[in-house]
């Protein structure tokens, strides 16, 4: 196995290990759990510019690496649902759809065919993990009682319920629609896809 897909399984090794540092009560552990997340970051920024610098693309790594960011995702999304901060529907509805779409890039790829990548698809990703690093950060820093005692208004105010339930009521919102909009612009795709083949003779 090359070393960016060796990065990428690392990285979902590294997703329940950061689930159940994060979940803990013990703020040390807590402050683990983010280190433990920055290195699964870290290693999706590292085995993409492997892959680029060194041409290091293969079809598990394409397949792979994205499913792995989704892991990660959905795993942090459900942490906060655990820690009483996200509802679990919206949460629910995000993993849906993305084990969906990956299900569908999946039989596309057997089927050796390629769906058109979409902007507003990257720009969800981007705004998913603002947000969870946003939560991740700031439950870290409320976990050390020095550090919230220093500001706990501030602190009340970032973790604020309805700034976090309609900001990731948007979140949810946006992700269902760009899972909409990709069908819809590889519509023609999909249907192949499904499309009954008589056998020839």
């Amino acid at each position: 196995m090359i070393l960016p897909n060796q990065l990428t399984v690392l990285r979902i090794i590294l997703t329940p290990v950061f689930f159940i540092l994060f979940t803990a009560e013990d703020p040390l552990l807590k402050k683990i759990s983010l280190l433990v997340y920055i290195i699964a970051a870290i290693t999706d920024w590292y085995d993409g510019w492997l892959a680029r610098k060194f041409n290091y693309i293969t079809d598990w790594g394409k397949f792979l690496d994205p499913l792995a960011d989704k892991i990660l995702t959905s795993t942090a999304f459900a942490a906060f649902v655990l820690l009483g901060e996200l509802e679990l529907w919206m949460v629910l509805v995000i993993i849906f759809r993305d084990l969906f779409m990956t299900g569908l890039r999946l039989v596309a790829d057997f089927k050796k065919k390629s769906f058109k990548t979409s902007i507003a698809a990257k720009i969800k990703t981007f705004v998913q993990m603002f947000f969870i690093n946003y939560l991740i950060l700031v439950h870290v820093l409320i976990s050390d009682k020095n550090i919230y005692n220093y500001h706990p208004a501030l602190f009340d105010a970032l973790l604020n319920h309805d700034l976090l339930y309609y900001t990731m009521l948007s979140i949810t919102l946006y992700t269902l629609l760009t899972g909409i909009f990709y069908i819809q612009k590889n519509y023609k795709i999909v249907m192949e896809l499904f499309k009954n083949e008589t056998p020839k003779r």
